[in-house]
């Protein structure tokens, strides 16, 4: 007799197999949106490749192999000799060459590159976050090379290749492509970059003529330890420290293996045990006064040399963030839409569409104002004539995304958990990597307080930001009253400077909300932007997802929501 009790029933099938990027109403209308229309036909046909093998179920394998094997450092071969040298699961090394092979390193200097790079990232970061870090540093390393432009002429190519070639076995330059890694975080700083104590000396005694130095300190954070080349900040201090004895923060090349091939002096001291991102070897680094480094930008320049890049990490985060909520939204909505419970499928409860409803409206907006980043960074540096109100748009939008989206991923990611119930809460089911995940980006490249003290800055500093800001939003006035009410209440909140410091998170907060909700009022369905204008700007909601007006097309947002599986 067979053991009947052992027959599987009501249990959804595994979201695997489908075109993660076509299955995304709001992405798919975002890039279309975005994308010129000479190149559109493309953008979406590589996305969409990128996509099926995202969804496949042997990519989601290697997603999960790479976070359930975590990476080992090794500081000394058999024989003692030190080595510092980090072995990853051979998943890993899967999903860094096909991400690196989809250009996802690659966005600088092709068309639509920042909005076809986001949007790549986006989709193939739903399958693991952690190999993202590496991506992220590589891709965000070349603006900061553009400073010194033989620097850059011999590393871009390598960092915007198509090949990935792991390993310490050779110089750089004898590869087909490269990885770059940051060393910027000391222990005594933090997000307080001014405050690190890595001292660069200069190789010879020309002062900063040749460019070369050598740097002494402790790296508190260094993501990625196996990459071939690190930009890190360290203090020129000292007589002779520049041609004209300057002094302070400045950003340095240093690479892992020197031209000649021997191995730079790059100790790993440990690597972190971290709550999530555990497939990414995050390291503390030692320079002991042998480490060769080359100068990137001016003396004393440090941070500003490095500020585009920091722009591009965050834009990372944003995305990132707006990534893993999709997946989140995604696997709820799947699950409710096959799971029966009180006579009838979860998704057709009023409750549970109220739910998920909620968590498809966090994500949506997330996303619209991922892709909008996204354009805003392409025509920023595209030298068109728009190309200043984009700049200026960022300085306030981008600290206000990194703010909001990066700080809603954790409670989406814990209310779709609980959509799966017990089953979420198990780690077959991945919805606990994604809750270990999703405090990261907050965390990374300035946690909250500093993206709003970033804000309270640019405002300061630039009144033509507020303006451009101003200019975006006003697109949508006049098309919904809570949108335009929401407005009027932030002018009249940055009319009032007297502890501007103590309610920047507020202010920052209503500002990401009001472009997200201009977005999708412009945008998204109806159905979407009614609820979204209801509960995040008018007020109608509550302290917890699934509060949503029952007035709502309820159902109509989850359904939209829900990826259509084959």
């Amino acid at each position: 007799m067979p053991a009947s009790t052992h027959t599987v029933t009501n249990q959804p099938p595994p979201l695997v197999d489908y075109d993660i990027f076509a299955a995304d109403p709001a992405l798919t209308e975002a890039v279309d949106r975005h994308a010129s229309p000479a190149h559109s036909e493309a953008v979406r046909a590589e996305l969409s490749e990128l996509g099926l093998g995202a969804g496949s179920a042997e990519v989601q394998e290697w997603g999960r192999q790479a976070n359930e094997v975590p990476p080992v450092l090794r500081t000394h071969d058999r024989y003692g000799n030190r080595i510092d040298e980090v072995d990853f699961h051979p998943a890993w090394h899967r999903l860094m060459d096909r991400a690196v092979g989809a250009g996802l390193t690659d966005a600088w200097s092709r068309p639509d590159g920042q909005l076809r790079r986001t949007a790549g990232f986006f989709v193939w970061s739903q399958v693991e976050a952690g190999h993202g870090c590496p991506v992220s540093m590589t891709h965000a390393a070349v603006p900061a090379l553009r400073r010194e432009p033989d620097v850059a002429a011999e590393w871009e190519p390598l960092l915007s290749s198509h090949v990935y070639e792991p390993g310490l076995d050779r110089p750089a330059r004898a590869k087909a492509g490269a990885i770059a890694g940051m060393g910027m975080t000391e222990k005594q700083g933090g997000s307080d970059v001014r405050a690190n104590t890595t001292v660069a000396v200069p190789l010879t005694g020309d002062g900063a003529g040749s460019g070369e130095y050598t740097l002494r300190g402790h790296k508190w954070f260094c993501s990625a330890p196996m990459s071939d080349v690190f930009l890190v900040l360290a203090q020129v201090t000292g007589e002779g420290g520049g041609d004209g004895g300057e002094e302070g923060l400045t950003c340095f090349l240093v690479p892992r293996v020197l031209p000649d091939g021997s191995r730079n002096t790059f100790r790993i001291q440990r690597l972190k045990d971290k709550l999530g991102n555990r497939s990414n070897a995050s390291s503390e680094v030692e320079f002991d006064g042998t480490t060769w480094a080359r100068r990137v930008g001016e003396v004393g320049r440090g941070v500003a040399t490095i500020i585009e890049m920091v722009a591009a990490t965050r834009l990372d985060c944003v995305t990132g963030s707006a990534s893993l909520m999709r997946q989140a939204v995604a696997q709820a909505t799947h699950h409710a839409a096959h799971r029966s419970a009180f006579g009838g499928l979860l998704s057709e409860k009023p409750l549970m569409q109220n739910v998920l409803a909620d968590l498809a409206l966090e994500s949506e907006a997330a996303t619209a104002l991922t892709m909008r980043l996204a354009s805003a960074f392409d025509a920023a540096h595209g030298g068109g004539e728009d190309a200043e109100q984009e700049r200026q748009l960022l300085r306030l939008a981008l600290p206000a995304a990194k703010y909001w989206v990066t700080k809603r991923a954790t409670p989406v990611a814990g209310e779709a958990l609980e959509c799966l119930g017990g089953n979420g809460y198990v780690e077959e089911s991945g919805m606990p990597r994604l809750l270990r995940e999703a405090p990261l980006n907050s965390i990374w490249e300035g946690s909250g307080n500093v993206q709003a003290l970033d804000l309270l800055r640019a405002l300061q500093r630039s009144p033509e930001a507020l303006n451009a800001f101003l200019v975006e939003t006003g697109h949508a006035r006049g098309a919904d009253h809570r949108l335009d009410a929401a407005m009027k209440d932030l002018l009249t909140e940055l009319s009032d400077l007297e502890g501007i410091e103590g309610r920047a998170r507020r202010l920052v907060e209503r500002m990401a909300q009001v472009l997200q909700g201009s977005l999708l009022v412009r945008y998204a369905p109806a159905a979407v932007a009614d609820a979204y204008c209801a509960s995040r700007l008018g007020g109608d909601w509550g302290a917890a997802f699934g509060t949503l007006p029952r007035t709502l097309d309820l159902a109509a947002i989850a359904d939209r929501a829900r990826p259509a599986v084959p």
